[in-house]
C-alpha cells in the first residue's frame, strides 16, 4: 500500500484519474445530498441551542456512530498520529465550530453556496503540495470561482452589521476543509476510510467538549432541535464524512471536492422550502460561477 509521504502537511494523487465509477458516483451522490441538508438541521438545532453545543452534539454523534462500525477500531500507527491531529483540527473541529457560529448571521442557503469554493481551494492547494503549477483551467476556474464568492456574499453583506463576518467564519471553515481533502489522501491509502476517520472523530470530540461546555447554559432542550442533531451528527458527520474519505481516496481531493458543485442546490431547495428563506439574484448569478469555476478548476490541465 502507499505510505503517506514525510511532513505533516502533503497529499498523494488519488487511485485512478479514470472516470467515475458506479460506486464513485454512489459516493458522490450520497454525500451531496446529506451535507446539502446539513444547513438546514443546523439551523433547526440552532434554535434550541447554542452553537457550541450543536457543534459538540453533531461530533459526538458522529465518532460513536464510527466506533460502532465494524472497522473503526482499527489502530492508527503512532508516526501518523499528528496527521490525525491535523484532520481533526481542520476537518472537524475548526469548521464545525464556525459554521453553526456563521448560520447566526447568514441563511442556510448562502452558508451552502459558499461552501461551494472548496473545489477552486483545493486545486489551489493540491498545486502547492504536488509542485506542479496548476493548469490554464484551473487557474481560471480559481478565479471564476473566487469572482463568484464575491458575487454571493455581496447582498449577504449588505443586509446586515454582522453578515459579513458570518461569511468570512464560511469560507475559513471551507479552506480547512480544502487543507483536510489533501491530506488525508494517503492515509486512507494506507488505512481505508473508516479507520481514519473514526480516530479523527474521536480526537475532534475531545477538542469541542469545552466549547460545548460553554454554550450549555445558554441552550434549552427542545426535540426537534435534538433530533436535527443527532441526525447531523449520525449522517452528515459520521457515515458521509466517510463516505467522503473513500471518495477522496478513489478519485483525490481535487475531483472528489466537486461534491460541493451540487450542495448549493440542496441548500438552496430546502432553505426556501423548509425555512423560508429567500435568495438574492446575484447570489444565484455568484453560485452559478462558483460551479463553473470550480468545474474547470476540477479538470486535469495538463
Amino acid at each position: 500500500m502507499n505510505r503517506p509521504r514525510a511532513g505533516l502537511l502533503s497529499t498523494v494523487e488519488g487511485r485512478s484519474s479514470a472516470a467515475f465509477t458506479r460506486t464513485d458516483w454512489g459516493l458522490l451522490l450520497g454525500v451531496t445530498l446529506t451535507w446539502g441538508a446539513s444547513f438546514l438541521f443546523m439551523s433547526i438545532g440552532l434554535d434550541a441551542f447554542a452553537p457550541g453545543v450543536v457543534t459538540l452534539g453533531r461530533v459526538a454523534f458522529g465518532a460513536l456512530t464510527l466506533a460502532l462500525l465494524p472497522g473503526g477500531r482499527t489502530p492508527i500507527d503512532r508516526e501518523d498520529m499528528p496527521r490525525i491531529v491535523l484532520l481533526a483540527t481542520s476537518w472537524i473541529a475548526v469548521p464545525l465550530t464556525l459554521f453553526p457560529i456563521a448560520q447566526q448571521w447568514i441563511d442556510s442557503s448562502v452558508a451552502g453556496m459558499l461552501n461551494a469554493s472548496m473545489p477552486a481551494l483545493t486545486a489551489l492547494l493540491a498545486s502547492v503540495l504536488l509542485h506542479r503549477l496548476p493548469g490554464t483551467l484551473q487557474r481560471v476556474g480559481i478565479t471564476i470561482g473566487f469572482l463568484g464568492v464575491a458575487c454571493i456574499s455581496a447582498p449577504t453583506i449588505g443586509g446586515a452589521d454582522a453578515a459579513w463576518l458570518g461569511v468570512v467564519l464560511v469560507i475559513l471553515a471551507t479552506a480547512g476543509y480544502a487543507i483536510a481533502a489533501n491530506v488525508v489522501t494517503p492515509l486512507q491509502h494506507k488505512y481505508g476510510s473508516l479507520p481514519v476517520l473514526a480516530q479523527v472523530q474521536a480526537v475532534a470530540a475531545m477538542m469541542v467538549v469545552p466549547y460545548g461546555l460553554y454554550g450549555l447554559p445558554d441552550s434549552t432542550f427542545e426535540w426537534p432541535s435534538f433530533l436535527a442533531v443527532a441526525t447531523l451528527g449520525i449522517a452528515g458527520t459520521g457515515l458521509a464524512y466517510s463516505a467522503f474519505g473513500s471518495l477522496i481516496g478513489n478519485v483525490g481531493a481535487t475531483r472528489a471536492s466537486i461534491v460541493t458543485y451540487l450542495i448549493p442546490a440542496v441548500a438552496i431547495v430546502l432553505g426556501v422550502a423548509v425555512r423560508g428563506e429567500s435568495v438574492a439574484a446575484l447570489a444565484l448569478l455568484g453560485c452559478a460561477l462558483v460551479l463553473v469555476g470550480a468545474w474547470l478548476s476540477s479538470r486535469q490541465g495538463r
